[in-house]
């Protein structure tokens, strides 16, 4: 055997000893410091170098799968070892591999075999884990750990609603390791973050994060809370049953109501194979959820026992990889951006990366809370991440890339737009530009309201905005209804055609519904959901002129904040002087959401305000909705017009208001009386 170079030698410990590392900090701390693209370049790199030479260290990250479980949560002994899957970052890798696949089988005597029959499916982007079912029931949900010891996670994965605590309908086996991946939606991801964000909580960096820091929570009701799912693909360890085939495997989960992979195609060749990877990159756009590949596995059992593995990887399955979602770059500059609600947001100015086919050069830094956590400066080196439709945002700093000339970005003492004075109110995370004529105020609320959920007026896009604004056209969105055609021709970016179409696309925005034009006005907290909810109750913008907080609240999922800034907005006498001004220009309201609500069917509850609170036999949403079925309200908080509050088990802060207020306070048997009329 050959000397190896002392050279090569050092460059392999170097190289052990730094994705050692990465791999702690991925799958321990859940902290990663560089992209998977690069991860992965340094994996192929050792691999080769390791290959050429003959020489593997010990503790080399080729040998096993990942970084040992946490210490936290009880250990689990996966029966057959949990394995990793090599990657293919081309098709014509993976026609080596197939090319691999025939070598192999040709050596064991079966050269005769033509063509390979593989399957091909989505590689999902989540947290790969075991479930062991024994006489059809779960007994333990374990991660993949280092391949041959996991985390014990039943608790969690049991609050799984789409993982079966039975195995019902099929063949039962005696016991069977199912395998797969916990992963979670995008949008909800997305919901989850905004929710932190509001409360000051720490954000996740993508939807494979938390989805690994949902399963592995100590407190299963905090798991519980999260929107998780399952997509089952492979099996391990069984006794008492057997499977033909991949195709026969995914039949039996099919059957026993598992969740399996939302693409499944059997293909015969690899060039076959090689279509079914690109109509899966092509629909990749519209997944709920984020997958970075596609897997492709030999389809026959039989042959896959006699490919086997090798060292960590099986010989019969690979890893196709779409392009990297995450890249490294450097922020250059940091700024504020004032939003319409003068919410002041910093915004990372970075070196261009192309990520995912995309070239990204900006990146929202969410609040200065977030900043300080991460320890965000100007001239750090970060790892930035771009899921699908998601806005590009920094998932974490290379600190170990400082040169001692990064500068921190403290919150701005007055806005940088106008230069008014900056407030944070007590429990938010966003500092905001107080001033009334703040002009990125103005240019935001305009643009809000010509957006496509608001009055939705065609061909006011930002551009065109900001022309008119900065002509002297517009100084507020009630401006707008003021436009003449010959003041636009005189304008650049103007011809006859879209001239007129502008004029013609503001005119139809002056007959809207009641919803959309409360949406349109920006009111501090008032979403399209919101504005719903008020159209609903109030038949007329004029019934919400001086509202009290008091009677906002009484509305379901209206809250505090959302009432006090509703209130303020029509108590205000220039805002109640624009809507006056918009009625002028021509702007008329019709409320079809009220005219819905209040078509409701006399019923045993007509006339009605009921406070749904506490643990109850069925779903409160579903009381709710039953309530306003049946002719009542049914409110969100306990005032003095509640005509009962049902109250289940653990009811609290709205019974204790009910008894102070007087309230009658009824069971749920009362109210079964109530509505069936009794």
């Amino acid at each position: 055997m050959n000397k190896i170079p002392s050279a090569v030698k050092k460059e392999i410990e170097r190289s052990v000893k730094e994705i050692n590392e990465h791999n702690y900090r991925y799958y321990v701390l859940d902290a990663p410091i560089i992209s998977d693209a690069e991860y992965d370049k340094l994996f192929r790199r050792l691999k080769e170098l390791e290959e050429k030479h003959h020489f593997i260290l010990p503790d080399s990250p080729t040998q096993r799968v990942g970084a040992p479980p946490l210490e936290k949560f009880k250990t689990v002994k996966h029966k057959e070892q949990m394995l990793s899957l090599g990657n293919a970052m081309s098709h014509n890798k993976v026609r080596e591999f197939d090319q691999r696949v025939k070598k192999k089988l040709s050596e064991k005597g079966l050269s005769s075999i033509g063509e390979i029959e593989y399957t091909v499916e989505p590689k999902y982007d989540g947290l790969a884990i075991e479930l062991t079912y024994k006489d059809g029931l779960l007994v333990t949900a374990s991660t993949r750990g280092d391949g041959f010891e996991g985390e014990d996670i039943t608790a969690n994965v049991k609050t799984i609603k789409a993982i079966p605590l039975k195995i019902e309908d099929v063949d039962i086996p005696e016991e069977i390791d199912i395998r797969g991946e916990v992963y979670m939606n995008i949008d909800e991801f997305e919901k989850m973050n905004k929710e932190r964000e509001k409360s000051g909580e720490p954000l996740f960096a993508n939807p494979r994060n938390s989805a690994a820091g949902s399963v592995r929570q100590l407190d299963s009701t905090i798991t519980e809370k999260r929107k998780l799912h399952m997509a089952c693909y492979g099996v391990g360890a069984m006794k008492g049953i057997a499977f033909e085939s991949q195709l026969d495997f995914i039949g039996w989960l099919r059957k026993a109501h598992f969740p399996v992979p939302v693409v499944f195609d059997v293909d015969h060749g690899i060039e076959k194979v090689i279509d079914s990877i690109k109509k899966i990159e092509n629909e990749r756009p519209i997944y709920p959820f984020e997958i970075d590949g596609a897997v492709i596995k030999v389809n026959d059992f039989k042959l896959q026992n006699t490919l086997d593995i090798v060292t960590r990887e099986p010989r019969w399955a690979i890893a196709f990889k779409f392009p990297a979602h995450q890249g490294t770059t450097v922020i250059e500059d940091i700024i504020a951006s004032v939003g319409r609600t003068g919410a002041i947001t910093p915004v990372a100015i970075m070196k261009p990366v192309k990520i995912g086919g995309v070239t990204v050069s900006r990146s929202t830094l969410h609040n200065w809370d977030e900043i300080e956590r991460k320890d965000i400066r100007i001239h750090d080196t970060v790892v930035v991440e771009r899921a699908g439709d998601v806005i590009p945002h920094v998932v974490a700093v290379i600190k170990e890339k400082r040169t001692g000339e990064e500068k921190p970005f403290p919150p701005p003492k007055q806005c940088p737009v106008c230069g008014s004075q900056v407030a944070r109110e007590e429990g938010e995370v966003a500092f905001r530009c107080i001033g009334l004529n703040c002009s990125a105020q103005v240019l935001e609320r305009i643009m809000h309201y010509a957006s496509r959920g608001a009055m939705d007026i065609e061909g006011l896009g930002e551009k065109n905005v900001e022309l008119l604004f900065n002509k002297g056209l517009i100084k507020h969105f009630a401006d707008l209804y003021k436009l003449k055609t010959e003041q636009l021709l005189a304008l650049p970016r103007f011809a006859e055609k879209s001239a007129r179409n502008l004029i013609d696309a503001i005119e139809t925005s002056k007959k809207t519904t009641l919803s959309r034009f409360l949406f349109a006005l920006g009111i501090l907290h008032v979403g399209e959901y919101a504005a719903k909810q008020l159209a609903r109750h109030y038949q007329k913008i004029e019934d919400l002129y001086h509202v009290k907080p008091g009677h906002i609240i009484e509305i379901k999922q209206m809250g505090e904040k959302l009432a006090e800034s509703i209130s303020g907005f029509f108590s205000d006498k220039e805002n109640l002087k624009t809507l006056d001004t918009l009625k002028k220009l021509g702007v008329k309201i019709s409320n079809p959401d009220y005219e819905t609500a209040t078509k409701k069917e006399r019923g045993p509850l007509d006339g009605l305000t009921i406070v749904v609170t506490g643990t109850l036999s069925k779903p409160r949403n579903e009381i709710e909705e039953l309530v306003e079925r049946l002719g009542g309200h049914a409110a969100g908080s306990v005032s003095k017009k509640t005509s009962y509050v049902l109250a289940g088990e653990e009811a609290g802060s709205k019974l204790e208001k009910a008894k102070s207020l007087g309230v009658k306070v009824i069971s749920e048997k009362e109210f079964e009386h109530m509505v069936r009329g009794a």
